[in-house]
């Protein structure tokens, strides 16, 4: 056999970067990335410094019209390099290593993650882990942009029920959705406290028959339409300096009703 310069069949050669190719469409795409990645995070929890949980994960950067495509596996392997180490104050950080490593100009994440408070019973005490569903959203392009938000079930009791019934009042399971802008740090211990005071009672993970007796009463002694209940909140919000804009938006899953009830305030706040 003579010696030749051929390269094995089987030996890899330089591998073709498909997705720095030119595309000759001219469009720009505003969002390209992976979507619903599951991935271990820190949040701050004011009661014991950390707390530990699982989120759903969204990545996103822009796309230059003339790239075909940007490199998906970028995405996980940055994500990958804040192991242990995501947080709201590393968020802007984070957003500038996906510019650079995916040559963008404008970089979006999204978090999706329960949360959880511990909680006592208004009468028996008992004490339970209630949860929440919480969200942070960042983006980096010419300037860097944070949105803190949280859903917080709560009960409402049906004002004009109690008004035209001789008997009782129909109530139902609030869900209401709260997101921020903030120039100082807001706790969500204190987000969600700030929600739960504006229904007609709040809701709890485990109650005792004292507590179902004090929660119906209170309910019952506080009516509320979904409009009292966004209104509500928006007052108790438009209170606190440190937020600069917010987005309040309640959704009642009526209990006699084939339909919700619905109503939103979104305007900036007192900061």
């Amino acid at each position: 056999m003579t010696g030749s310069t051929d390269r094995h069949p089987f030996q890899p050669g330089p591998m073709p970067d498909l997705q720095k190719a030119h595309d000759p469409r001219n469009i720009a795409i505003d969002k390209v990335g992976v979507k619903d990645i599951r991935y271990p995070i820190v949040v701050q929890d004011k009661h014991r410094e950390r707390q530990q949980t699982v989120a759903r994960i969204n990545m996103y950067v822009d796309l230059p019209h003339h790239f075909k495509g940007t490199h998906m596996s970028r995405f996980i392997e940055i994500l990958n390099q804040y192991h242990g180490e995501i947080s709201i104050e590393r968020m802007d950080t984070l957003l500038a290593d996906m510019k650079r490593h995916l040559e963008a100009s404008c970089a979006h994440i999204e978090f999706d993650f329960p949360y959880f408070i511990e909680k006592q019973a208004p009468v028996s005490k008992a004490r339970s882990l209630m949860e929440y569903q919480c969200r942070m959203t960042a983006s980096l392009g010419a300037g860097y942009d944070f949105v803190l938000g949280v859903t917080v079930p709560v009960t409402s009791l049906c004002p004009c029920s109690k008004e035209i019934s001789a008997r009782g009042a129909h109530n139902q399971r609030s869900a209401v959705r709260v997101e921020i802008r903030y120039r100082e740090h807001v706790w969500l211990e204190d987000l969600i406290d700030w929600v739960e005071s504006c229904g007609s009672a709040p809701v709890y993970a485990l109650l005792k028959r004292e507590d179902e007796k004090a929660l119906t009463e209170q309910a019952y002694d506080n009516p509320m339409f979904v409009e009292d209940v966004v209104r509500a909140v928006t007052q108790r919000l438009q209170r606190e300096p440190a937020i600069t804009w917010f987005r309040v938006a309640c959704e009642n899953f009526e209990s006699i009703h084939n339909h919700s009830a619905y109503a939103m305030v979104e305007q900036s706040g007192a900061g």
